[in-house]
């Protein structure tokens, strides 16, 4: 070192979620000294607390249990659904390297991805698949981390766990909610693990259990322990460095309050997250009214690497566009609850302040998400919008923080807040400032629609995604259901988000690209920081971090001169 860097390493990595972790552990596997820098306390970032899913076409897993897909149709997917908004080379790049990612992560990692049977979001579409796209990782026990590791994990989010605090797999998941075929012995076994670790249950309502991203972020931390790759937690991102020429030549960095200069030799990469949760941002670039409060990430993503890549001539793309999902907002939590099933289960429907219905409520949660903001107009504003439900649904099925079967008295404080009640249609849309007349003849028409099966509407129940939260045993279509059962609750409902895909615009290298188009020598960029590949689509579970992990791996196999 020539004495102005405090640290010298070949790779630095600017943040900790699954794409940033998955690109440490490729680059010190290599040899290559690498040191991913963390601005809080956790490690994991918004891939910890997200359900985990992985997207990857094609995949050894899906074909070793006779599903029959190529990297060709995943690609006339993705284009179906992107149209021209992403270039065709980065959109090859991901459908021919996302399954040669996995069996990399999986040869250098205990990292594990089994394709399930979970349906793209828009299976119909040409290339779609009716599942073994999407990807479940293995679990974890927190005994398999060091002490330090644990405590540092970022956890699931509420949302995502039973109870708000219990761990269930995605196999686990799926037939309690829509209760489906053998539900209550899936509910005892999941129980069972959780409140039996008494050990545990003494010292925390932490699990010990750890699923989802969670658990790929554990996996990742102890494959980076073993390569001898390095983290640093409170360590934020200040600027990117620059030599005369303009290659990217290191960061500076805050660490527990000290500015450090570290070099990188080889190149950086940025992996820190979008901007969901900076509201100057939010007002700069997301479109209708949008808050912070509405977002179900993590309050980190602030989109510092974002705004440092700007700062240095990097281009931009997407920046209007986020992970939508609409959301509610529970008094006292850091973060909104996202709806992502709950919205297709039959017995409810969403709202705007007219009392009118405006959408397929069972669509996925992009698709809903943005719904909401497209439809907002000041003679009907959907934001918020309200979702309905009887007592029927609500003894049967969660809805955000309520708790099935629990009454409404056992609810938690902020839960009851959270909720509307009264005893008809009429005195609920008083409650909430709806009118009734329109509210009751919207009630009626779904009762209506839910006795003949169709939404002569919005269609809801029509396609395969519908289909998967659905009730089986509602008769019949799974995702209708009267809503005629005394009390009706209502909850107030967002344009939300699970994170921004706007970002840095980037090559099919993950190389970050300047304003005339060409590589910033040094500087990568993949997740949320980059634009996304999927451009202003959701093509299925997993399409954020299969992404990240990918271009990762890409971006890693560049700097350190390997052939993709």
């Amino acid at each position: 070192m020539n004495g102005i860097w405090d640290k010298e390493v070949e790779v630095l990595i600017v943040g900790s979620g699954a794409g940033a972790m998955a690109s440490g552990v490729f680059a010190a596997h290599r040899g290559a000294r690498t040191l991913i820098v963390e601005k809080s306390a956790l490690y994991g970032g918004t891939s910890a607390t997200s359900g985990g899913g992985v997207w990857i076409p094609a995949s050894d897993s899906a074909l070793e249990q006779g599903q029959q897909d190529t990297p060709e149709e995943a690609y006339t997917y993705i284009k179906e659904l992107t149209g021209n908004t992403v270039a065709d080379d980065r959109i090859r790049a991901f459908v021919q390297n996302a399954r040669v990612m996995k069996g990399a992560i999986e040869a250098v990692s205990a990292l594990r991805f089994t394709a399930i049977p979970y349906t793209d979001y828009q299976a119909e579409k040409p290339g779609g698949k009716m599942g073994y796209r999407s990807h479940a990782c293995n679990t974890i026990h927190a005994s398999e981390l060091s002490p330090e590791d644990f405590a540092t994990l970022r956890t699931t989010h509420r949302s995502a766990m039973l109870f708000g605090k219990i761990p269930w797999t995605i196999m686990e998941s799926a037939p309690m909610i829509t209760r489906g075929p053998g539900w209550k012995s899936t509910m005892a076994r999941v129980l069972l693990r959780y409140y039996s670790d008494i050990t545990q249950r003494l010292r925390s309502p932490r699990s010990r259990f750890i699923v989802f991203g969670s658990a790929i972020a554990a996996h990742l931390k102890n494959a980076l322990n073993r390569t001898g790759g390095e983290l640093w937690l409170n360590t934020a991102l200040i600027d990117l460095l620059r030599d005369e020429s303009g290659v990217v030549t290191g960061a500076l960095v805050q660490k527990n309050g000290k500015v450090l200069r570290i070099r990188a030799t080889r190149g950086v990469i940025l992996g820190a997250g979008g901007f969901e949760r900076n509201q100057a941002m939010r007002d700069r670039y997301l479109p209708g009214e949008s808050r912070t409060t509405f977002s179900a990430s993590q309050e980190n993503n602030t989109g510092d690497a974002i705004e440092a890549g700007i700062r240095i001539g990097a281009s931009t793309d997407l920046m209007d566009e986020a992970w939508w999902a609409p959301t509610v907002h529970v008094p006292g939590e850091d973060t909104a609850r996202p709806l992502f099933f709950e919205r297709a289960l039959p017995g409810c429907i969403i709202v705007n302040q007219a009392g009118d219905r405006y959408m397929n409520e069972a669509k996925s949660y992009d698709i809903a998400g943005k719904a909401m903001i497209e439809a907002d107009r000041p003679d009907a504003r959907t934001i918020p919008s309200w979702i309905i439900l009887d007592a029927r649904f609500r003894k049967k099925y969660p809805m955000g923080p309520i708790i099935p079967l629990l009454p409404d008295w056992m609810q938690s404080p902020a839960a009851r807040k959270a909720m509307k009640k009264a005893s008809t249609i009429e005195g609920l849309a008083r409650m909430i400032g709806v009118d009734p007349g329109r509210l009751s003849a919207t009630i009626a028409k779904i009762n209506r629609y839910a006795s003949t099966g169709v939404d002569e509407d919005f269609h809801r129940g029509s396609a395969p995604y519908d289909r998967y939260y659905g009730d089986q045993s509602v008769k019949p279509n799974p995702n209708l259901a009267p809503l005629d059962c005394a009390p009706f609750y209502a909850l107030q409902v967002y344009p939300g988000d699970i994170g921004t895909k706007g970002g840095l615009a980037t090559d099919d290298r993950a190389r970050v690209i300047d304003m005339a188009g060409e590589p910033i020598s040094g500087l990568y960029a993949i997740g949320n920081t980059a634009a996304s590949v999927m451009g202003p689509s959701y093509p299925g579970a997993g399409s954020t971090l299969a992404p990240a992990m990918t271009f990762g791996m890409l971006a890693v196999y560049d700097m350190l001169g390997e052939p993709a």
